[in-house]
């Protein structure tokens, strides 16, 4: 039996869930979430709680089993709570503000970077440094932060880039300067 599987989802004060051919759907204060299940799991509400079992023990659907529930239980989350990442940008010049909707990024290049992101994602920045990304979905939401970081991903010499919040970055020793070749 899958232990995450088999974990009912409860179902949280300000959340509807409505139940159509394997479609979950998610409605709470934060908007709506769609999670399609496979036909060989069945979904069903049962005292508060959204239980998913499997029709048989084949390898596959087991391990379809605990990803399905594990879309349910986010889809759920995302819409009561929602998901963030925080981002923080290290290195002279290196700067994020916001315009209007889009995110506009110093990064050292002879251009700014524009990130615009879709809709449900809120991008905020707090003292042109920190960065935040919220939304419903965790996919989503961590789809956006990786685009963000990838436009200057740390380096391991002096820690420049984009990283996230408590990322730790092996630092390299640089160069010695002693022993080099033609220099006594």
């Amino acid at each position: 039996m899958s232990r995450i599987g088999k974990l009912p989802v409860e179902i949280p004060s300000g959340v509807e869930i409505k139940i159509e051919n394997n479609v979950v759907t998610a409605k709470g204060p934060l908007g709506t979430e769609v999670v399609t299940v496979v036909p060989e799991i069945s979904v069903a509400v049962e005292d508060n709680h959204v239980v998913l079992r499997r029709s048989s023990d084949d390898r596959k659907i087991r391990a379809l089993h605990g990803l399905s529930r594990a879309l349910v239980h986010n889809a759920v989350v995302g819409v009561k709570e929602g998901f963030t990442k925080k981002l923080e940008i290290q290195g002279v010049g290196y700067r994020a503000a916001k315009e209007g909707n889009n995110l506009n990024l110093q990064l050292g290049y002879s251009h700014p970077v524009k990130i615009e992101p879709p809709k449900g994602i809120e991008i905020t920045v707090e003292g042109n440094t920190k960065i935040t990304v919220k939304g419903s979905n965790k996919q989503t939401v961590g789809d956006v932060a990786a685009e963000i970081r990838d436009k200057r991903p740390p380096e391991v010499y002096k820690g420049k880039g984009i990283r996230y919040e408590g990322e730790y970055i092996r630092r390299k020793a640089g160069k010695s300067g002693k022993g080099a070749k033609g220099k006594k």
